[in-house]
């Protein structure tokens, strides 16, 4: 299974369904089942993907095109997921006979092309979210807002990096000691108290619960950036914490470029 340390998952939707989608390696991997289900309407598509793999021997492992990333489950346990990035995807299409294998061919492309751009210019990816969430609904104040956290969560995850955290874990304790202190919840908590999933927990945060995360985790930047922390050694102290408390949920890490998620 390939190196996810990094990986920033994301939902995009085809046609009003979901297609599981995470940056790795500075490009998208989809996930190959939600495709095959949108190709066949098939309510079985890890039967159809085995069966595709059998029949056809070039897309049986090493296949170049596609690894086994970590992606949220139905249960919203992150579990290994068949994942093919665009250039395995077209392979993938090519090979199912569907009425919506050309449209999906037309929305990869779109897909692949918006995430080079972002890569040479992370202020489209900027303009673009606040577009998605306009489109979704949500007021000019309230976009505002996430925006601004978005940022600061940006500058606390790039100073946790610079003081060793490497691991997913160790951004999901730390998010999880803030969370606390904030809410009283951590984030896996929060999110079972609002009912939610696969969703995001800071999409669906009032004005409020906003302001108060964007708070916490600029207040805990700049400690951090006015102290020595001789004894923050992420090493021992992640290892201490990932020991003693097992419930964090799944923190919130921004991309390798434009980091705009979180």
């Amino acid at each position: 299974m390939a190196d996810t340390k990094n990986q920033n998952i994301h939902l995009a939707v085809f046609k009003g369904k979901t297609i599981r989608k995470t940056l790795f390696q500075k490009e998208w991997w989809f996930s190959i089942l939600d495709i095959i289900q949108i190709l066949t309407n098939s309510p079985q598509p890890k039967t159809y993907w085995a069966k595709m793999k059998q029949r056809d021997k070039e897309m049986s492992p090493p296949f170049p095109f596609w690894e086994q990333l970590k992606m949220p489950a139905e249960d919203g346990k992150m579990r290994k997921t068949d994942c093919a990035n665009t250039e395995g995807m077209f392979r993938i299409i090519q090979s199912v006979p569907s009425p919506n294998a050309e449209p999906l061919k037309r929305w990869l492309a779109k897909v692949g092309y918006e995430r080079v751009q972002e890569i040479e210019n992370p202020e489209l990816a900027i303009k673009r979210t606040k577009i998605l969430y306009k489109l979704k609904g949500y007021p000019d104040d309230w976009i505002e807002k996430r925006m601004r956290g978005i940022a600061v969560r940006e500058e606390l995850t790039d100073e946790w990096q610079k003081r060793g955290a490497k691991e997913k874990k160790d951004y999901e304790i730390l998010t999880a000691e803030i969370s606390k202190a904030t809410f009283g919840l951590i984030p896996q908590e929060y999110k079972k108290l609002k009912g939610l999933k696969r969703e995001n927990l800071r999409d669906h945060m009032d004005d409020f619960e906003l302001i108060l995360t964007m708070l916490g985790e600029r207040t805990t930047t700049e400690i951090q950036l006015n102290k020595e922390l001789a004894d923050l050694s992420f090493p021992n102290k992640i290892f201490y914490r990932t020991k003693t408390r097992k419930n964090y949920g799944p923190a919130e890490r921004p991309s390798p470029s434009a980091k705009v998620r979180s």
